[in-house]
């Protein structure tokens, strides 16, 4: 637990640093853009369109298993965040390569690395829900209290995707393929994950229940769960209390082993870099 109160001591002495250089990473995305920052939204609006298309109305006529919610809303809060997550898993395994010229400085703290490219894919996140909040609002679904939990399961999500980061981060500088390798793993983490489909369709196999319980065992089943409890069921996390200690355990768990190997391996980052 050491590794993480000199973490968010690390934080809180360089707040303005990280907010500083999160911002400039942020705007650095979008130089050169003649749309600019209007394509942070183009990827997941097509891509929840052309699932819409897919399970919606058009094509496979998929009934969300929400009572009075569409598809497209029941379909939202599963994917939002696993965009964020996916994203900031991308941005982060490579964080290091890409400001390799902080690394090399001797009297840069790069644990903070990880953590910019983390608050910068939070901001795109943010703009994401807010969209989330509008298809809500003009479909016709009244805001309830529950919306403002959203902002706990982001936080949970941001503390688990910096642990992984922490380790994958620290291991591409040795190991170049960690990136793809990544990649693959979202792939298939987004179909483990049930966003596209409910555990519900597969109550007739015989092995529902271990399966249901294996399914649980993917921490992104509890936040992408949550987002739909805050936005459609109105439910809160305390009421899910097994899940909710199971999924903080395993991401403690990640953040130390993270914060260890990068620890561990930070030596010799400006030589291999």
């Amino acid at each position: 637990m050491n590794d993480i109160i000199d973490l968010i001591k690390e934080l809180s002495a360089k707040r303005r640093l990280v907010w500083d250089l999160s911002r400039a990473d942020f705007r650095k995305r979008f130089v050169g853009s003649y749309f600019g920052v209007v394509w942070m939204f183009v990827q997941p609006v097509v891509t929840v369109l052309i699932y819409w298309l897919i399970f919606g109305p058009i094509g496979f006529k998929s009934a969300p298993p929400v009572p009075n919610a569409s598809y497209v809303q029941w379909l939202i809060p599963g994917i939002a965040p696993w965009f964020f997550f996916s994203e900031a898993m991308n941005q982060g395994t490579g964080c290091l390569q890409e400001y390799n010229y902080l690394v090399k400085k001797v009297v840069f703290r790069v644990e903070i690395l990880p953590v910019i490219k983390l608050f910068s894919c939070l901001a795109v996140h943010g703009f994401f829900v807010a969209i989330m909040f509008v298809v809500f609002l003009v479909s016709g679904k009244m805001p309830m209290v529950s919306w403002c939990q959203l902002l706990y399961y982001a936080f949970a999500a941001s503390v688990f995707t910096l642990g992984l980061t922490y380790f994958t981060g620290a291991v591409q500088v040795f190991f170049k393929d960690m990136a793809q390798i990544i990649g693959i793993c979202l792939q298939f983490g987004m179909w483990l994950t049930p966003i596209m489909w409910q555990e519900e369709q597969f109550a007739d196999i015989s092995f529902y229940p271990v399966f249901c319980r294996l399914i649980r065992l993917n921490p992104m089943y509890y936040i992408a769960a949550g987002y739909r409890d805050s936005m459609l069921m109105g439910n809160w996390f305390w009421e899910r209390p097994g899940l909710t200690l199971y999924f903080w355990a395993v991401t403690i768990a990640m953040l130390l082993i993270g914060l260890k190997v990068f620890k561990r391996l930070r030596p010799h980052f400006s030589d291999v870099l």
